[in-house]
């Protein structure tokens, strides 16, 4: 008995706590989103919270990011509150990246200038010490051929995929998504897919360390497949479901939606 109990696996590590937390708009603070959310995120998971237009996601991620303040409730991120970062923290923030939908890029500069920021603003690096980074980063997410194009002469789904690398680039332990497959062509939606795939089970080009990844969405369908955990957004609750299987049983209106399920008729 002793040594099975010596050979139990510990505990996974929290690296994200979120207790009776109100989530409100980001464009509007007296707007409730979302009301008392309970959500434990540990290291290697990877979350897919669905939910439709207008009901929360986005304000959520940019709350888990540390963007935003809870209104009420405690949130707790690598065991700290992010609202109590300062530049005495810099590194416990720069251990999350995130990707917002539609997110930005500076227009005057390069898909590789870009990338190369925060390397240049947190680390204190010059460009030609930035360089050799970039470059393999860059190539990893076939963005080599675009790299001194600026974004208004890219297109949309590889822009996308630069504001993923400059993410990526502080090679973060925690990464949070914004529906990232909104908008996206096939090939790329794929592409995404498998690369998150990956990062989770571990990127050797990170380390071969599996990722901890959160990720919005209003479609579950593109995301079966590997040990991801689900939960769904719905009349301002975060509602965990369960591995995918859960997802494909549940009787809730609001989940079939987010399946494509043809909804019977109310009588």
């Amino acid at each position: 008995m002793n040594e099975n109990k010596d050979s139990a696996a510990p505990p996974a590590e929290t690296l994200m706590q979120m207790s009776g937390v109100t989530v409100t708009a980001m464009r509007d603070v007296s707007f409730i989103v979302l009301e008392d959310v309970d959500w434990t995120v540990t290291r290697g998971e990877f979350w897919v919270v669905g939910g439709p237009q207008h009901s929360g996601k986005t304000d959520l991620v940019l709350l888990a990011a540390g963007l935003m303040p809870s209104f009420q409730g405690s949130y707790e991120i690598f065991g700290k509150d992010p609202q109590t970062f300062g530049e005495a923290q810099l590194a416990e923030r720069l251990r999350v990246g995130t990707v917002q939908e539609g997110g930005m890029l500076f227009s005057h500069l390069t898909l590789a200038e870009n990338v190369s920021l925060p390397l240049r603003y947190h680390k204190n690096l010059t460009p030609g010490e930035a360089d050799a980074a970039v470059k393999a980063l860059l190539d990893l997410m076939e963005l080599t051929p675009l790299a001194a194009v600026t974004p208004a002469n890219v297109a949309a789904n590889w822009r996308h995929r630069a504001v993923l690398a400059r993410a990526l680039i502080l090679q973060p332990e925690l990464l949070l998504l914004d529906n990232p497959l909104a908008g996206l062509a096939a090939r790329h939606r794929f592409w995404w897919r498998n690369f998150l795939d990956e990062l989770s089970r571990g990127h050797e080009f990170f380390g071969g360390q599996p990722m901890t990844l959160v990720s919005t969405t209003d479609d579950f369908r593109p995301w079966q497949g590997g040990p991801k955990r689900f939960a769904i957004l719905r009349d301002k609750k975060f509602i965990p479901l369960g591995a995918w299987k859960e997802v494909e049983a549940a009787d809730d209106p609001a989940v079939k939606e987010l399946l494509s399920v043809q909804l019977e008729p109310a009588t």
